[in-house]
């Protein structure tokens, strides 16, 4: 920056600027901090960049802007190995899904925890119309609904098991077993 501090200094925590302005939804500011040369893609402390922070946040104007500022919708983030995709499937932030995916965002990555997605969408979710519409985005997109957890249980048997019988629908229509 001019005459300050660099764009891409860090706190003690690893954020830059650039990620405190996503996490406060100061979105002229994230947009002025590109403009700059911030790195859209830098991780902070817990592995976090600026797309899974709009993602979490279900900030789809912050999502927007990290993603046409040159922000990864690729990117393996977390502690857990995961993307932002995951994230929002975890979240249910169904509109924040449908833009990742649409941002070429992996629909199948496999996170440490043995989970994708769409297996997000249902172990971590509550059966309702946010992760329904989801789960729904995520199938209509070609994600593999057959990828089973690390102890063998398919996304249809844990949707069987807590009774969510729209996503049971969704699956079964999409020939999952």
């Amino acid at each position: 920056m001019r005459g300050g501090a660099p764009v891409n200094a860090t706190d003690p925590r690893e954020r830059t600027p650039l990620h405190v302005a996503i996490f406060q939804k100061q979105h002229d500011a994230a947009r002025a901090l590109l403009r700059l040369g911030a790195d859209p893609n830098r991780l902070e402390f817990g592995r976090y960049d600026i797309i899974t922070i709009a993602a979490v946040a279900n900030d789809i104007a912050g999502l927007k802007i990290a993603l046409d500022g040159g922000g990864n919708p690729r990117a393996i983030t977390s502690i857990y190995d995961g993307t932002a995709l995951i994230a929002a499937a975890h979240l249910g932030h169904a509109e924040v899904v449908r833009m990742l995916i649409a941002a070429g965002a992996p629909l199948d990555h496999v996170n440490n925890l043995g989970w994708t997605a769409l297996m997000e969408s249902i172990v971590l979710g509550d059966g309702g119309k946010a992760h329904t519409d989801t789960l729904d985005a995520l199938v209509k997109a070609g994600a593999n609904a057959g990828i089973a957890d690390r102890a063998g249980v398919t996304p249809l048997m844990h949707a069987r098991r807590r009774g969510y019988t729209a996503m049971i629908a969704i699956l079964e229509g999409a020939g999952a077993r």
